[in-house]
């Protein structure tokens, strides 16, 4: 049965929720230098201020305005997001597709590898090199993606094995067409429901990451992140300061917002793509 991915999803009512979401937080990032009232870095206005028309949020403890400061905090978080997103699947999708096609020794190579990285924790791996080596955000965009491939690659190659046996598949190979060709034409748009699974599932471990580590102070302090301003304001949750609803909660809502409206994609493409998971045919208890 021939599946058309884009009309299945607008009839998702959760996957068209999880893409509203994600388009206002992406398109607010997106404007943050428009959008933002005041300049993020900007120390010049009394520390602790409560919400008013000048400040929507209030100030924090060293004098950010604390709405700007979440704007581009959320922009961080998308950018960061996308770029692992982004890298991780072009890896995965590389390595995993070629070492179907191709086969022998580089396939057992690629899938050893593969397996050695999936019993690596991630996240210690990425500690230890935020710890020792204090990495810019770029070099952890690229760490990131180098020890989150596997999965993909594990799903493009299975996938791609079970295409090889297609007729036309095997039509082009034995008309001699090379391994590239067949793996532009033929195996790559097939693929599709893989990748865009993969995508979103990797763009939400990245941010939730992203998170924690700045979280933890082992990220780029000079950048705004979502994790950062969580840190800091769980320094001053006393009472007497009464910033947790202002400066707390601000960058929680909007990193649950972003989880939330990536896992609810996620889980309508996986559900277009797999029978088992559609709600129509599942039966009441």
């Amino acid at each position: 049965m021939h599946i058309k991915p884009f009309q299945e999803f607008a009839k998702d009512k959760i996957g068209v929720a999880g893409l509203v979401l994600i388009l206002f937080l992406f398109t607010t990032a997106i404007l943050a230098p428009v959008i933002a009232p005041h300049d993020p870095w900007d120390y010049s206005a009394s520390a602790f201020q409560p919400p008013s028309r000048e400040h929507l949020l209030g100030t924090n403890d060293i004098g950010y305005d604390i709405f700007s400061e979440l704007l581009w905090a959320l922009r961080t978080s998308i950018l960061f997001g996308i770029a692992v997103a982004t890298i991780t699947c072009t890896i995965g999708i590389v390595l995993g597709v070629s070492a179907a096609l191709i086969g022998g020794m580089y396939d057992m190579i690629v899938m050893r590898l593969a397996d050695a990285l999936l019993a690596i924790p991630t996240i210690m791996v990425l500690i230890l090199i935020a710890a020792y080596f204090k990495p810019s955000t770029t070099v952890l965009i690229i760490a990131l993606s180098l020890v989150l491939w596997q999965t993909i690659a594990r799903g493009m190659r299975a996938q791609t094995l079970s295409l090889k046996t297609k007729l036309y598949v095997k039509a082009a190979k034995n008309t001699g067409a090379p391994t590239s060709y067949i793996m532009y034409k033929h195996i790559m748009p097939e693929l599709f429901p893989l990748y865009a699974m993969g995508f979103v599932t990797k763009a939400r471990i990245a941010v939730f990451m992203e998170a924690g580590l700045s979280f933890l102070g082992i990220f780029d302090p000079t950048t705004k992140s979502l994790g950062i301003m969580m840190s800091y304001a769980m320094r001053y949750l006393d009472p007497c300061f009464g910033v947790w609803f202002n400066w707390l909660l601000p960058p929680v809502v909007a990193l649950s917002l972003l989880i939330i409206s990536l896992g609810l994609i996620s889980y309508a493409i996986e559900e277009i793509f797999d029978p088992r998971l559609r709600r129509n045919n599942v039966t009441p208890i």
